[in-house]
C-alpha cells in the first residue's frame, strides 16, 4: 500500500489494479482489508494536497487548488480505465447477433453495474468533495463515479452496438415478434436489457431524476412502430379469412397480451402509448366493419359477441355512438313489428285487446332492456337509446294510427282490468309486479293527462260498483303514479277514496236516524255522495220519474242531507245507481240485479201484466231508443216476453238455475260516450293547464318574448302532455283578452305580466 504522500503514478497503479479486480473478477471476492486499503489510498491521495504547499502548483491554473488537481487527476484516470475496459467488450460484441448478443449484453451489464457500484463507494471522498464542488460551480460533464460509469457505458458501448442498424433494440423487437407468433422466449432476459435502456437515461439538470430519453428514442418508438405494422398485417389477414365475431375474440386476446407484456418486461410508462396504438390498429381501423355487423349480432341474440363488441368499441372515442343509433332503430323496428303483428290487417281501426297490446309492448321492452344490462353493462347512452325507441313505438304504432290518445287509453284499460275483482292475472301472478310493468310503459307515454283521465274514469266505476281487487292494490298504484308525476297528478284519485269512506259513514248515520224515526223502511239502502270536482261522472242526459216504491227513501235522505249540509246541492246519478229486486209472483223467489232504469221498468209490472213501449216510456220518462236497450236484458233472460213489436209481457212461467240474476249490462251508447267524454275533458283541462302555466311563467319573469315564452311552456308541460303550438298561441290571445298579460309598447312580440 503506497504511503499517504505517494505521487499520482504510484497511487493510481495501486488503485487501478484494485479497480480492475472489482470490475472483472468480483466473483473471486475481495477481502475486507484489501477493500479498506483501496478506500484509504483514494482518501489519502485526495487529502494529501493539504500537506504539499499548494502555491507552486497554482501557476497557470488560476484559482484551482492542489486538492482540486488531485481530484481531477483521479477522475481522469477513472475515465481512461472505463474507456479501455469497454473497448474490449465492444470488440467481443461485434460478432454477436440477436439472442446471443442480448445474453452477452445482459451478463456484462450485470457485471459492470455491480462493479461500478463498489467503485462508487471506494471513491466516496472524491464524490463528496471534488465532484460536488465541480458540479456546484456549474461544470458540465462531471458526475459521481457510478453515474460516470453509466455515461461511459452509454457512449463507449451502448451507442456503438446500437449504431449498427439498432442491433440491440432490433434483437429485442425480434424476440417480441417471436413471442407474438406464439413462441416462448426468455422474458427475464428481455426485461434486464429493457431496464438498462431506462438506467442509461440521464437528466443533466438533476442526475438523481429518472430520465426516459434513451428508452424512448432507442426502444419505445421503434417498438410502437413495429407493433403497429405487426397488427395491421395480422388483422387484415385474419379478417380476410374469418368472421367479425371471431375477430372480436382475437382483438380482445391481443389487447390482453399487450397489457400483460407491459407488466412483464416493458417499462410501465409505455402502457398508455402502446394500448392507444393497439386500439387504433385493432379497433378504430376496423370500426366500420364492426358497426356494420352489429345488426346481425342483435338479430341472432349473440350476447357474448355483443359484450365483446361493446367492450372493444367503448375504448375508442365515438366508438359507441353508431351502435347506440343502430340499437335505437332496432328496438323501434321490433316494437312497431310486434304491434303490427297484433293488429293484423285491420290497422288502427281494428279493436285491440288492451292486455295483448300491453304485453306486446312490454315483451319488446324487456328483451331489449336485458340486452342493455347484459351486453352493454347498463351504459347510460344505450339506456337513453332504449328509452327513445320505446317512447317512439309506444306512442305511435299500427294500433294508434295518427291518434296520440290511443296508447294511454289502452294502458289505462289494462290497468283497470288488473285492478278488478275476479281478475285471473291477479290470481295467477303477482299483481304488484303487473302494476310495476304498467308503470314501465307509463313512463314512455307522451300524453300522461289522457292516461290520468281514463284511469280516473275507470277507477270511479270500480269504486262505485265495488269491484276493486283490493284497497292495497289501488293505493299501491296511486302511490306509483304519485312518485312518477307528483302530488297534483293523483290528488283527485286520493279524494275519491276519501269520498268513499265518508259515504260509508253517512249511510250508517242515515240508517241509524231512520231506525229511530221511521219503522216502515223495508228497503236496504246505501248511498255514495261524491264531490263533483273529483269524480268524472255525468248526470243522466234525460228525465227520470222516480218510482213510488223508492220515493219515501229518496225524500228522507234529501231532507237529512240538507239539514246536515245546508247549501250543498245533490245531483242524483240514476245512470250509475244499481238495485236488487225480489220476485214475489213465482213459486221460486229470485233476486234480479238491475240498473235504476230496469228497476223503474220492472216495478211497472206490479200493477200490469202487459205494457207497450209507449206506456213504459210515459211511466218512466226514459226515451224509447234507450228504453229498448234497457229492455233487451230482461227479454233475453225471459223475464219479459216480447212476442209482438213494442209489446212487453211479464213471463208468469219464468225459470232459472241461478237464484241471483244479473240484468245490469252497460248500455252501448254510454260506453261509446265514455271515450268521447274523456277526450273532451282532456281537451278542456289542457286549455286551463296551458293558461295557468303561461300566467305562472309571466308572473315570475315579468316580461318575455313570444318565442321564449312558447319554449318555456312546452318545457314545463311536456311531463304531462306535448302541447301544440297553436293551442299555446290561442291561450296567449285569450290571456291578452282577459288582461292577465299585455303587449309591451313599441314591440311586436314581447309580453308583460299585468299585476
Amino acid at each position: 500500500m503506497p504511503p499517504p504522500n505517494a505521487d499520482l503514478a504510484t497511487t493510481w497503479a495501486y488503485l487501478e489494479e484494485g479497480v480492475d479486480h472489482i470490475m472483472t473478477k468480483l466473483q473471486t471476492g475481495v477481502s475486507y482489508s484489501k477493500y479498506m486499503s483501496l478506500y484509504t489510498v483514494s482518501y489519502n491521495y485526495c487529502t494529501s494536497s493539504k500537506m504539499h504547499g499548494a502555491g507552486d502548483q497554482a501557476g497557470g491554473m488560476g484559482h484551482r487548488t492542489g486538492a482540486n488537481l488531485m481530484g481531477s487527476d483521479l477522475y481522469n484516470n477513472l475515465i481512461r480505465y472505463f474507456v479501455n475496459h469497454l473497448k474490449a467488450l465492444r470488440q467481443h460484441s461485434d460478432a454477436l447477433q440477436d439472442e446471443a448478443l442480448l445474453r452477452y449484453y445482459a451478463q456484462e451489464w450485470d457485471r459492470y453495474t455491480t462493479g461500478a457500484n463498489y467503485i462508487n463507494r471506494l471513491f466516496t471522498y472524491l464524490n463528496r468533495h471534488w465532484v460536488k464542488r465541480e458540479r456546484d460551480e456549474g461544470r458540465k460533464g462531471v458526475y459521481p463515479v457510478y453515474t460516470l460509469a453509466l455515461v461511459q457505458w452509454k457512449s463507449n458501448f451502448f451507442l456503438h452496438v446500437q449504431s449498427k442498424d439498432s442491433k440491440l433494440a432490433g434483437a429485442i423487437l425480434r424476440l417480441i415478434e417471436r413471442q407474438r407468433n406464439g413462441e416462448t422466449i426468455d422474458q427475464g432476459l428481455v426485461k434486464k436489457v429493457v431496464d438498462s435502456f431506462v438506467s442509461l437515461g440521464l437528466d443533466e439538470s438533476d442526475i438523481n431524476k429518472v430520465s426516459y430519453e434513451v428508452y424512448r428514442e432507442h426502444l419505445e418508438t421503434p417498438f410502437l412502430d413495429a407493433t403497429e405494422k405487426y397488427y395491421q398485417q395480422e388483422s387484415k389477414a385474419f379478417l380476410s379469412e374469418n368472421s367479425v365475431a371471431d375477430y372480436l375474440k382475437k382483438a380482445e386476446e391481443r389487447l390482453r397480451e399487450e397489457e400483460d407484456r407491459v407488466e412483464r418486461y416493458m417499462n410501465t410508462n409505455t402502457r398508455k402509448a402502446l394500448i392507444q396504438k393497439c386500439e387504433h390498429v385493432l379497433i378504430r381501423e376496423h370500426a366500420e366493419l364492426m358497426w356494420e355487423s352489429f345488426q346481425g349480432l342483435l338479430d341472432y341474440d349473440k350476447d357474448e359477441d355483443l359484450q365483446r363488441m361493446y367492450a372493444l368499441l367503448s375504448r375508442i372515442p365515438e366508438g359507441l355512438e353508431p351502435l347506440r343509433k343502430r340499437f335505437e332503430d332496432h328496438v323501434k323496428r321490433a316494437g312497431l313489428a310486434a304491434v303490427a303483428k297484433l293488429v293484423g290487417e285491420g290497422g288502427a281501426a281494428a279493436e285491440v285487446d288492451p292486455k295483448a297490446y300491453v304485453d306486446a309492448l312490454l315483451d319488446v321492452h324487456q328483451k331489449n332492456s336485458e340486452t342493455v344490462t347484459r351486453s352493454f353493462r347498463g351504459e347510460a347512452g344505450f339506456v337513453a337509446s332504449l328509452d327513445k325507441a320505446c317512447r317512439e313505438f309506444v306512442n305511435r304504432n299500427a294500433a294508434t294510427g295518427t291518434s296520440t290518445t290511443k296508447s294511454p287509453e289502452l294502458l289505462a284499460k289494462h290497468a283497470d282490468a288488473l285492478l278488478r275483482k275476479n281478475n285471473k292475472m291477479a290470481e295467477e301472478e303477482d299483481l304488484e309486479g303487473a302494476l310495476n310493468k304498467v308503470m314501465i310503459l307509463f313512463k314512455y307515454i307522451d300524453d300522461k293527462d289522457v292516461f290520468q283521465s281514463f284511469y280516473t274514469t275507470k277507477l270511479s266505476k270500480r269504486l262505485i260498483h265495488g269491484v276493486s281487487a283490493s284497497d292495497e292494490a289501488e293505493a299501491s298504484m296511486i302511490s306509483k303514479l304519485k312518485e312518477a308525476c307528483g302530488f297534483e297528478y293523483t290528488n283527485k284519485l286520493q279524494r275519491m277514496f276519501t269520498d268513499m269512506s265518508l259515504s260509508k259513514d253517512l249511510t250508517d248515520n242515515f240508517k241509524e236516524r231512520m231506525q229511530q224515526n221511521h219503522d216502515d223502511m223495508d228497503i236496504t239502502f246505501s248511498i255514495m255522495v261524491l264531490g263533483t270536482n273529483f269524480w268524472p261522472l255525468n248526470p243522466p242526459a234525460h228525465d227520470f220519474i222516480i218510482p213510488q216504491d223508492i220515493l219515501p227513501t229518496y225524500n228522507r235522505f234529501s231532507q237529512y242531507y240538507q239539514q246536515k249540509h245546508s247549501g250543498r246541492k245533490l245531483t242524483w246519478l240514476w245512470n250509475y245507481s244499481k238495485n236488487e229486486l225480489r220476485t214475489n209472483y213465482l213459486n221460486q223467489k229470485y233476486i234480479l240485479m238491475t240498473s235504476s232504469w230496469q228497476m223503474a221498468v220492472l216495478l211497472q209490472y206490479n200493477n200490469n201484466d202487459t205494457l207497450s213501449l209507449d206506456e213504459l216510456s210515459t211511466a218512466t220518462a226514459i226515451s224509447k231508443d234507450i228504453l229498448k236497450q234497457v229492455l233487451a236484458a230482461p227479454v233475453k233472460a225471459k223475464i219479459l216476453i216480447n212476442d209482438e213489436a213494442d209489446q212487453y209481457d211479464l213471463n208468469p212461467n219464468f225459470k232459472s238455475k241461478k237464484i241471483r240474476i244479473n240484468l245490469n249490462m252497460p248500455i252501448k251508447a254510454e260506453q261509446k260516450a265514455e271515450s268521447t267524454d274523456v277526450l273532451k275533458t282532456v281537451d278542456e283541462d289542457r286549455k286551463y293547464v296551458i293558461q295557468a302555466t303561461i300566467v305562472r311563467i309571466m308572473k315570475a319573469r315579468k316580461t318575455m318574448k313570444n318565442q321564449a315564452l312558447i319554449q318555456e311552456v312546452i318545457q314545463q308541460i311536456s311531463q304531462r302532455f306535448t302541447p301544440k303550438i297553436p293551442d299555446i298561441k290561442k291561450a296567449i290571445d285569450h290571456l291578452l283578452e282577459k288582461e292577465y298579460i299585455e303587449r309591451v309598447e313599441g314591440t311586436r312580440d314581447t309580453f308583460a305580466y299585468v299585476a
